[in-house]
């Protein structure tokens, strides 16, 4: 794992609870963004590149977080929408709730036993490479047990990497009530659906693939129960004896869309979830101080050039998406708004750049690529910083459909350092 992988993990982490480096290619970066997104979506969250050298989008944490310090420079880190939950909350793992701390009073469930739980809820087949992770410590003070099992299984149509993760959301964490597919805008996929379950569960079952730009053609498919006791079960599969550099093996990855929520399911998993220990709570981020999605929109809505309106929307606190067409073509516009008011560090990140008469410092970027990104990046001196961006496509991984995006610059600045934005006391 690298440096700045690390640091995402860390971020991830420290702001609520799936690489490759930076490139100066805006392609390989937002594929390599997406591609540790991926990988922590199965952990909780969905990832995309905002774009550029100076934009990272994190999105699946249920948070908002802007940050200068890494290695590529100024970061917007963007947090959406993530996975789902499902229909075996029952009152096993619910009713057996000893805190945290208590879990030495916990029966130890082995690695070989989670393996085996899903090695019998598969189909007819072979299964190989097999290895598995129990309720054992993990190594980390503080940290939950790594409930995971992953092999190599083969129904006779080619070899597919199956894994699944078995774990415990605190009360209070978001990834309970976060559970949806993801925006298209970010992860390309070609089927998902999210359900609310009977018993208050939810759940997810997506089909997509490795590589948001298809350069290799692995297909992801995955489902992810989070029970309304917190438990969270993902089971992820390929069309490939391994998650990347392996050759495809097959058209399609071996579990259909049923048989993964079958397996997430199960009860059979009841008594690994009653082994895992019962986190503790959390306080849920405070967003009462931030813009809306909702807000965002409706005053970007009132500062774009005439002719234009927002479509495909998305976002949550502090941050917004939409799509704009003026008739040659989508465009993808970005907008973080943020209280930075209280960064010791916001003032070296805008060094030498451009101020305005009100103290306003800006910087604009213009990152090649397929899509190319403009972007502005403002700081008040009350600390408000507002970022914008827009791209020549209505995706961040799709090519362009149009020369330039259907915002110039100078009305990208406009948008940014419109007096319609205000810190929030």
């Amino acid at each position: 794992m690298s440096e700045q992988d690390t640091f995402e993990d860390d971020l991830l982490y420290a702001i609520t609870r799936a690489g490759e480096g930076f490139h100066t290619e805006q392609a390989p970066l937002v594929a390599g963004g997406l591609d540790r997104g991926r990988r922590r979506w199965r952990r909780r969250s969905a990832a995309a590149v905002v774009g550029g050298a100076a934009a990272l989008a994190l999105v699946g944490t249920g948070a908002v977080y802007l940050s200068g310090s890494t290695p590529a420079g100024t970061a917007l880190v963007a947090a959406g929408s993530g996975s789902a939950s499902g229909s075996a909350s029952g009152a096993a793992a619910g009713s057996a709730s000893p805190v945290a701390s208590a879990s030495a009073s916990l029966p130890v469930i082995t690695g070989e036993e989670v393996l085996a739980t899903l090695q019998a809820l598969l189909p007819a087949g072979r299964g190989t490479k097999g290895s598995g992770h129990g309720t054992e410590p993990s190594g980390k003070p503080g940290a939950a047990p790594l409930v995971t099992a992953n092999l190599v299984f083969d129904d006779g149509k080619g070899e597919a990497a199956v894994g699944i993760s078995v774990g415990r959301l605190a009360e209070g964490d978001p990834g309970r009530a976060e559970n949806t597919c993801p925006d298209k805008k970010y992860i390309p996929y070609d089927a998902c659906t999210a359900t609310t379950l009977p018993d208050g569960g939810s759940l997810t079952v997506f089909q997509g693939y490795e590589y948001p730009d298809r350069r290799v053609d692995i297909k992801w498919w995955n489902a992810t129960l989070v029970g309304k006791d917190g438990r969270r079960i993902e089971l992820s599969e390929w069309n490939a004896a391994a998650e990347k550099d392996s050759p495809v093996t097959r058209a399609t990855p071996p579990l259909s869309a049923e048989q993964l929520k079958a397996v997430v399911t199960d009860r059979s998993w009841e008594r690994i979830v009653a082994a895992i220990p019962v986190p503790a709570p959390v306080t849920p981020r405070d967003t009462g101080k931030e813009y809306g999605q909702e807000e965002i929109l409706s005053i970007t809505a009132e500062l774009l050039p005439a002719g234009l309106t927002e479509t495909e929307t998305g976002g949550q606190a502090g941050f917004a998406a939409f799509v704009v067409n003026d008739g040659k073509g989508k465009s993808l516009v970005e907008i973080n708004v943020q209280d930075w008011s209280r960064d010791p560090e916001r003032g070296s990140i805008f060094a030498g750049a451009e101020q305005l008469p009100d103290g306003t410092r800006v910087t604009t970027r213009k990152t090649p690529g397929n899509p190319v990104m403009w972007t502005v990046d403002t700081l008040r001196p009350n600390g408000l910083r507002v970022v914008i961006s827009a791209f020549n496509s209505g995706t961040q991984h799709t090519p362009a459909t149009r020369t330039a995006p259907a915002l110039t610059v100078d009305q990208l600045k406009a948008i940014a350092t419109s007096p319609e934005w205000k810190l929030k006391k």
